[in-house]
């Protein structure tokens, strides 16, 4: 199975129009089309969002029994489905489920011939599924029942996903692992045991040949007190995305322009840049200008990555965001995710519900 990257993500939310104006507003996201019963969707509405190589497809369901309903009732908002773009996505679909997917949508073939997009989808964790795409044209629709009215993607700052951060219950961290290695083709490329006090996570990184698809994938350590992990594994009601890395190829600017736009980032503690240079080496960026803006800083072997992290706005306190500047470095920063933990768990215990 050749996976050549992720097509788009698909949130399921309550509203689509009200969640695509914050991702527009918030992010710089164009709209760049709708759909609904008028042009064919069954018992939902959706809006199409682009910037650069991201696409967003934000949906609320019209209908009780549409999908898109079932997960927001359980789950809250947040991502329900990672569209992986393949070149036959009907051979992908037969090739996952015989190696032990478990069949979500049949291959669906939409459009006229010589445009045509086929979809299927299968099971990934919890309720989230993975939706193989391909296309007749790789610059074609996204797909037929969408009315798209902007074609543009040049704009933004975020260029493509980076990665998107999975939490799982305790004990299935090893067999998620092992599914995406056996039945999609990721390999590991990364893991670590992060322990923060009383806390611990362990995490460990796939990816698909080409690095487009990246998934860290974290359980909670339940031999220690109950941390973050569990309180998002508590709050979404089982496995479910934490988080969704936008990468930006100028965080210096994407930040103060995105915290312009309203977003609001989690802080870092100022002794976090005490002898932040002597503990990485040469970052390239004055570590005064990175704490003025609260960027996260770490390299590995290849190189610098700066990141920092949004707070959540979900109803639940659960799915955030993330943006990194990866000036060579292609893994994780051990500093950086020990970071995080500790922000995302300040701003948890200031605000358990993510609420304003």
């Amino acid at each position: 199975m050749d996976i050549q990257s992720i097509d788009h993500i698909e949130l399921f939310v309550e509203d689509a129009e009200e969640a695509a104006v914050g991702l527009r507003d918030q992010f710089g996201f164009a709209v760049a089309g709708r759909g609904g019963a008028r042009t064919g969707l069954r018992g939902c509405d959706s809006v199409l969002l682009r910037q650069h190589d991201i696409t967003l497809l934000v949906t609320s369901a019209t209908r009780p029994d549409h999908r898109a309903a079932e997960y927001v009732e359980r789950h809250g908002q947040g991502v329900g489905v990672i569209g992986l773009r393949v070149d036959d996505a009907q051979a992908a679909f037969a090739e996952a489920v015989e190696r032990g997917a478990v069949p979500v949508a049949p291959p669906e073939t939409l459009g006229p011939a010589g445009d045509q997009v086929v979809f299927a989808s299968v099971s990934a964790f919890g309720d989230v599924e993975h939706r193989f795409v391909s296309r007749s044209r790789p610059d074609g629709p996204f797909v037929p029942l969408i009315e798209e009215t902007a074609r543009d993607r040049s704009g933004g700052l975020f260029t493509e996903i980076d990665h998107l951060a999975v939490c799982v219950p305790a004990g299935t961290l090893k067999e998620t692992v092992r599914r995406y290695e056996e039945i999609f083709g990721l390999r590991q490329t990364f893991e670590e045991q992060i322990v923060v006090g009383s806390q611990a996570m362990d995490s460990k990184v796939v990816q698909n040949g080409s690095g487009r698809l990246t998934l860290t994938i974290i359980e909670p350590d339940v031999t220690r007190a109950p941390g973050q992990i569990d309180r998002f594994i508590a709050a979404h009601d089982g496995a479910g995305v934490q988080h969704i890395a936008f990468l930006t190829e100028d965080i210096l600017a994407a930040v103060p322009e995105s915290a312009e736009r309203g977003v609001r980032f989690l802080t870092t503690p100022q002794s976090y840049y005490e002898a932040l240079g002597q503990r990485i080496g040469p970052i390239g960026v004055p570590v005064a200008v990175l704490r003025e803006v609260n960027v996260l800083a770490d390299r590995d072997p290849a190189g610098v990555m700066l990141q920092i992290f949004t707070e959540s706005q979900h109803e639940r306190g659960t799915l955030f965001y993330e943006l990194i500047d990866r000036r060579g470095a292609h893994t994780f920063g051990s500093n950086n995710i020990k970071a995080l933990y500790e922000a995302v768990d300040r701003q948890q215990t200031r605000n358990p519900t993510g609420r304003a």
